[in-house]
């Protein structure tokens, strides 16, 4: 890799100033000239990127969308919660995650302004001091001293004549770009987390009193059983059976009062804070909150672009041509000015009166001649780089599209199921109360209290477990359509990625 230079200390006549800039000047001309006769160019060509084609509409609903993408950035307001709102608003601001992901956003930031400096001239500031001493024979003699001291100003600047930096700057703007949706990523997981914490709370204190409610119910049972065993109108075993239906539903309250307790801690350290402090905001029970359906089933299938994982994987794309094109422009000629403006003198007082003007120029230029075949291999790692992430946007998209899609079919099934189940639950509700008043008549045998009974708590265990999957299939409806943050539109692109990266060969 030659270098072309030529140094303009100590010149001080004009002509030969003019001399040696013509000098340079030719020399990098002809450096250009033998870059271009070894480097074939090839103009840039765009290829279209293989990508899914979004359909216009969800095949679960059959409708066409009209809400904007903007109304999604705070879902879970309509969820009517404020303690919800309030904690998933905490868990933004406070959770580790999130703060992790802001702190990688701001790094990405900081090199994208490193690579945009690499653009503009470089000015520094020098000073030194130097004593020469001379001596005859091995003796120093006292007036063979001598002082000099310097100050000055230095410059460099790197004519980005093929797009090295430019690129290298390109991709670092795709980098924070990328970083930037990927803190939207975490924040939409974290919202969705913090509200899928909260219905399963609210779903384990509705379930925790409906076992409790059932075993008061059989614990009367139990206690008329044993009277009718007294006055010898049964046996023992219709007094055990009772008692094991009883202590049988009794097992279950301490199962979900682990659940609750263990939920409480998960939702404190969400939002950002020890295990235990929430234990008392969340002690006291309420319903399982439930979204309203009008907006969770009238979205577009062009909101997929809401989802910030596909705009980090789709800059991450933009990333990768970039840097295909830096690689490419890395294996030209470069080219280099720098110079220097200073004072020289004897003593440090005479630097501000009487001191020397000392003035240097230095134009370089270098291009690789021979490299063993590196920079052509650096160009096809990264067009192979390029082409992995291709195929993980591709895998993005597809991904995103499986959620929705998934989201919304069992969105219908779990409210089909719910409908079935709280019909049913109400059923067995009324054939246990019946069953328990004919068998306190003598009128029905005590199985048919035992599993009246028996199917009233599967039947409404089971309906309150489907009420907590229809607003959970809510909030991962709300997640797989990207809500949850709020993106910056200047930052989207409107049609499919194009390699714009052009090629060279040696």
């Amino acid at each position: 890799m030659p270098d072309f230079y030529l140094d303009f200390d100590d010149l001080c006549a004009d002509r030969r100033k003019a001399t040696v800039r013509r000098i340079c000047m030719q020399s990098m001309v002809a450096g250009l000239i033998l870059a271009l006769s070894g480097c074939g160019l090839i103009a840039p060509k765009a290829t279209p990127n293989s990508i899914v084609e979004v359909p216009a509409k969800w095949s679960a609903t059959g409708t066409s969308a009209t809400t904007n993408a903007s109304l999604l950035a705070q879902w879970w307001l309509r969820f009517n919660d404020p303690l919800l709102s309030s904690l998933a608003a905490q868990a933004l601001q406070a959770n580790t995650s999130v703060n992790t992901a802001q702190a990688a956003l701001r790094q990405a930031r900081a090199l994208r302004d490193v690579a945009a400096a690499a653009l503009l001239p470089q000015v520094g500031v020098s000073a030194s001091a130097q004593r020469t001493t001379s001596g005859t024979n091995n003796t120093i003699t006292t007036n063979g001293n001598r002082n000099t001291f310097q100050v000055g100003l230095d410059a460099s600047w790197e004519l980005d004549i093929f797009g090295a930096n430019r690129s290298a700057l390109n991709a670092s703007e795709a980098a924070a770009q990328a970083s930037a949706a990927s803190l939207g990523d975490v924040q939409v997981s974290i919202a969705a987390e913090v509200a899928i914490n909260y219905i399963t709370l609210r779903g384990a204190q509705a379930r925790l009193a409906i076992a409790e409610n059932n075993l008061a119910s059989q614990l009367e049972t139990l206690q008329i059983t044993q009277w009718r065993l007294q006055a010898g109108l049964v046996s023992s075993l219709e007094a055990e059976q009772a008692r094991a239906a009883a202590e049988q539903t009794r097992s279950l309250v301490p199962t979900l009062q682990t659940s609750i307790e263990q939920t409480r801690h998960a939702l404190a350290v969400l939002t950002g804070q020890p295990p235990a402090t929430l234990s008392s905001v969340l002690s006291t029970a309420s319903p399982v909150p439930q979204a309203a359906d009008d907006l969770a089933l009238s979205m577009p299938a062009e909101t997929l672009r809401q989802r910030p994982d596909v705009r980090a994987a789709e800059q991450q794309v933009i990333a990768a041509i970039a840097r295909v094109a830096q690689a490419d422009a890395a294996r030209m000629p470069n080219f280099k000015l720098s110079g220097s403006l200073g004072l020289s003198a004897l003593t440090l007082g005479s630097l501000t009166s009487g001191a020397s003007v000392v003035s240097a120029i230095l134009a370089g230029v270098s291009m690789p001649i021979f490299d063993g075949g590196a920079g052509s291999a650096q160009v096809r790692a990264q067009q192979a780089a390029l082409d992995q992430a291709r195929f993980a946007y591709k895998a993005v998209i597809l991904t995103a599209l499986k959620d929705v899609e998934n989201a919304l079919v069992a969105l219908r099934g779990d409210r089909e199921r719910l409908l079935r189940l709280q019909q049913a639950a109400e059923a067995a509700g009324n054939a246990a109360l019946m069953a328990r008043q004919r068998y306190s008549s003598g009128i029905v045998d005590f199985q048919v209290v035992l599993e009246t009974q028996r199917t009233q708590l599967n039947t409404q265990d089971s309906a309150a477990s489907a009420d907590i999957d229809v607003s959970a299939d809510h909030v991962r409806l709300y997640k797989a359509l990207g809500g949850g943050w709020l993106p910056d539109n200047n930052s989207a692109t409107g049609a499919p990625i194009e390699d714009t990266t052009k090629s060279s060969g040696l």
